[in-house]
């Protein structure tokens, strides 16, 4: 069953990357990585976005946050794992079979961190011009960036990865 799940990201990776190659520098800027993360959607710039990969082994890091899930080894390199919808102060996302928890590495336009955020799952491409932009909630932390309403009325807040990235509440796992 993993082999097949694997497949099946590898398949997804390569036709998104197939239909990255055929769009335009502009289009590309206008399309982003839907996500949904505790029963809301989120958005990323592809540039952001390091991978998508299914979730790997993590090692739990003692005296940590709860939304600190640990370490994965990755391909050789450590990265930190963060479950995004507890550190937004949302039940835990599930993990596991049967269930389409995916996490998202943080690109290098991000920064120096091996970091990524487990969500619910990925919901593919979102083009720009057809959302709308919306009004930002009161007081947003500062990596939030444009939010946008789809056309069933739905918000979809924008995440800057490299403002989260260096985030003072994002970075400081200790308890």
């Amino acid at each position: 069953m993993a082999r097949a799940a694997r497949l099946d990201l590898r398949t997804f990776q390569q036709e998104l990357a197939t239909r990255l190659a055929s769009k335009t520098a502009a289009q590309v800027e206008s399309s982003r990585l839907g996500l949904d993360c505790g029963d809301t959607q989120w958005l990323i710039r592809l540039a952001d976005a390091g991978e998508v990969i299914t979730v790997p082994a993590i090692v739990p890091v003692p005296l940590t946050q709860p939304w600190y899930l640990g370490i994965a080894n990755i391909r050789g390199n450590l990265f930190s794992v963060v479950d995004f919808a507890r550190f937004l102060g949302l039940a835990p996302t599930p993990l596991g079979s049967g269930h389409h928890a995916r996490l998202v590495l943080f690109g290098p336009r991000t920064g120096e961190l091996n970091a990524g955020i487990i969500v619910r799952r990925v919901l593919g491409l979102r083009n720009l011009a057809e959302l709308a932009p919306a009004a930002a909630p009161e007081n947003p932390p500062g990596w939030y960036a444009q939010r946008w309403m789809d056309g069933d009325g739905r918000p979809w807040q924008e995440i800057d990865l490299g403002k989260l990235a260096r985030d003072t509440a994002f970075l400081q796992v200790g308890q």
